[in-house]
């Protein structure tokens, strides 16, 4: 398993989840910002500042991490640990990529955890009531306290967003190659997706068990959410099949079955327009448990998999689960409800 994360107590298929107390927060105890240099457009004076004065608002008191990226793994490693010991939280500074290296970490410690969000997209903090705004999310947890969120794990991985393998972690490396180029900013993050389908050929051929259903099947990419904002936002929420929604008691899987240029076309369009369930050659359904085995060349026993915008190998098969355990995220008054009434997004 990656950078030695190891999440507690995982649930396995038809398994109800495991029942953990909320941590204890002690307001004395100083927080720790993990912070990821490379994150976002702000530099980390900047990042610094944001959270500085947050602090000295309130009268608390934090201790500022500031990390590279190859360093970010082990250093969430230690401020989670520290936290537990110390009943504080460690509190994550970066984009979606960033969280999901500290959220491992908070999970497998225990410990709960906060989120300053610099990062595209930021489905995960907009998900669970968040502000986007830096400065507004560090005011916002300082007077949070720790509920329950649902994570997933592929192959006991942790992720908070999704996971996927085939097209979309070639999407991803594409649009990191762009972003180094254009800059980083949603409409670069487009552009470099429609380069990407434009030229998609490969084909995964998947064995896909799930419950008592076994299936084969061949498809460009094969995406799992745990983020109903997202999943409405490209109109792909699959049908309400299993007990709860994406991100609250199921995960939702998307295939895309191989179709030409003209039809792939005709997909992004309804992408844009928040239809693309409604698109050809586009399947989702609901799950709690997957098992996925896919066809590889001799001799070859991992595959590509993106999990939260970060691309790795995996060896396989590729287990992709519901956790038991939850994630105690720092949620302000109104977070909650505001996470609730996702589906009124358009």
């Amino acid at each position: 398993m990656p950078d030695g994360f190891q999440p507690r107590s995982p649930r396995g298929a038809g398994a109800q989840p495991v029942s953990i107390p909320a941590p204890r927060l002690d307001p004395a105890s100083p927080l720790l910002f993990v912070i990821n240099a490379a994150a976002g457009a702000q530099d980390v004076d900047a990042k610094r500042a944001v959270i500085e004065s947050a602090l000295a608002a309130h009268g608390r008191k934090g201790e500022l991490r500031v990390c590279q990226p190859d360093e970010l793994a082990h250093v969430a490693t230690e401020a989670a640990a520290a936290a537990l010991e110390r009943a504080t939280a460690v509190v994550a500074v970066g984009g979606d990529g960033s969280l999901n290296t500290v959220a491992r970490a908070a999970h497998a410690a225990g410990c709960a955890m906060g989120v300053i969000p610099y990062g595209t997209f930021n489905y995960f903090a907009r998900t669970h009531g968040i502000p986007t705004e830096p400065s507004a999310a560090a005011r916002q947890l300082l007077n949070a306290r720790p509920l329950p969120v649902q994570v997933g794990a592929i192959n006991d991985r942790v992720f908070l967003v999704n996971a996927s393998l085939g097209l979309y972690p070639e999407l991803l490396q594409d649009r990191e190659a762009f972003k180094a180029r254009f800059g980083r900013s949603r409409w670069v993050a487009l552009v470099a997706a429609f380069a990407t389908l434009l030229r998609a050929q490969r084909r995964l051929r998947l064995h896909i068990e799930t419950g008592a259903t076994v299936r084969d099947v061949q498809t460009l990419t094969l995406f799992v959410g745990n983020n109903l904002l997202q999943l409405q936002q490209i109109g792909a929420e699959p049908e309400d099949t299993v007990p709860g929604t994406p991100g609250d008691g199921s995960l939702a899987a998307l295939m895309l079955r191989p179709i030409g240029t003209l039809s792939m076309l005709g997909l992004m369009a309804h992408g844009a327009m928040g239809r693309l369930r409604e698109a050809a050659g586009v399947e989702s359904f609901e799950f709690t448990h997957m098992v996925v085995r896919p066809t590889l060349a001799p001799g070859h026993r991992k595959i590509v998999v993106a999990c939260d915008g970060e691309v790795t190998r995996m060896r396989t098969p590729i287990d992709i689960r519901v956790l038991g355990a939850p994630l105690y995220l720092l949620r302000g008054d109104g977070a909650a409800d505001a996470a609730s009434g996702l589906r009124a997004v358009p």
